[in-house]
């Protein structure tokens, strides 16, 4: 009897103790941190701002927003990776940051799959590929015609070496047997003047960023990279519906905890996401940025991290790049 009470004593203990943690019913019990590896003003930071407002509203606690940019999101990203996991750091992650940099660089201050426990991707945007409107091509069929016929005499612009805009050219690279050349410049703005100026005929640019010059006809949208149309602009076809098969990029972005945060505390932070990502005040504004929303599980989180990784190693090896 007295050995079945002394049990009895040590599950109740052990319990109180797992309970009395920051990782369960406690949590969130002081402010938590949400980290984005990029400046001010940009996609992710809009985002993680929107999403750390109603975190705040929902959860009872306060979640700040701390910039860390540099080394394309490196530098926050590896904050992140090496802060306790407890749950009170966080980083809105990407496809750059999660994907795209596992294979463009040699060395990475992070593991990007091993240093971080994925809590949910909360939205995604199409990348367009644009055009001048005095380019050779009015449609994407005719725009692969023309790289076929014309081996490297088109140069496409991007926001960046290594972004998604660029990556999502080298995947066409790949996919569509064209060799067309990159030119990388400082950002959307630029590059977006620098196909409405004509001094390269095409760019692959995110939605968000083009849409008002594609609105105002000032570049002609030839397709989009996701599998299907986007929503706002269901007139403008996907590259995979017009002659490249299976060809899909969607520049997502989403929240991660370090590694071995309590699976409590992520599956709790992925609730309070997911019922955020269903308020309509919410969708109507992700909408007005030209992204979805979309509140997936960890698990399948943490997929699609590996399948980007494993997509992007390809494109980097059969396109011959040279890592960073």
């Amino acid at each position: 009897m007295l050995k079945r009470w002394h049990a009895l004593a040590l599950c109740v203990g052990m319990v109180g103790a797992l309970a009395s943690t920051p990782g369960y019913a406690a949590y969130p019990d002081h402010p938590v941190t949400i980290v984005v590896p990029y400046p001010p003003g940009g996609t992710t930071d809009i985002l993680a701002r929107l999403i750390s407002d109603k975190l705040g509203k929902s959860l009872g606690q306060t979640f700040i927003i701390q910039n860390k940019p540099g080394a394309g999101g490196q530098i926050g990203s590896q904050f992140v990776a090496h802060a306790k996991p407890d749950g009170y750091t966080l980083v809105m992650g990407t496809i750059n940051t999660h994907g795209i940099n596992a294979a463009l660089y040699k060395k990475l201050p992070y593991r990007t799959i091993e240093d971080f426990s994925p809590v949910t991707i909360v939205a995604a945007t199409p990348n367009v590929l644009i055009a001048n409107k005095k380019a050779p091509f009015k449609t994407f069929k005719e725009f692969l015609a023309y790289a076929h016929q014309h081996p490297g005499a088109i140069s496409f612009g991007s926001t960046s070496t290594g972004g998604s805009p660029h990556m999502s050219g080298e995947l066409l690279k790949a996919e569509a047997g064209i060799d067309i050349v990159h030119v990388p410049y400082q950002g959307g703005g630029p590059m977006l003047n620098a196909v409405i100026g004509g001094q390269i005929p095409v760019g692959f640019d995110n939605l968000p960023s083009s849409a008002g010059h594609i609105k105002s006809g000032s570049v002609r949208a030839l397709a989009v990279t996701t599998s299907a149309r986007s929503p706002d602009f269901p007139d403008i076809p996907t590259i995979a519906e017009s002659g490249v098969k299976g060809y899909e990029v969607s520049a997502w972005f989403g929240i991660l905890a370090p590694a071995h945060t309590p699976a409590p505390v992520v599956d709790k932070l992925n609730k309070a996401i997911v019922a955020i990502l269903k308020e309509p005040d919410v969708a109507k504004r992700f909408q007005s940025l030209g992204a979805n929303p979309v509140g997936d599980t960890p698990q399948d989180f943490a997929a699609r991290i590996k399948a980007e990784v494993a997509k992007w190693q390809e494109v980097v090896r059969k396109n011959k790049m040279q890592q960073l």
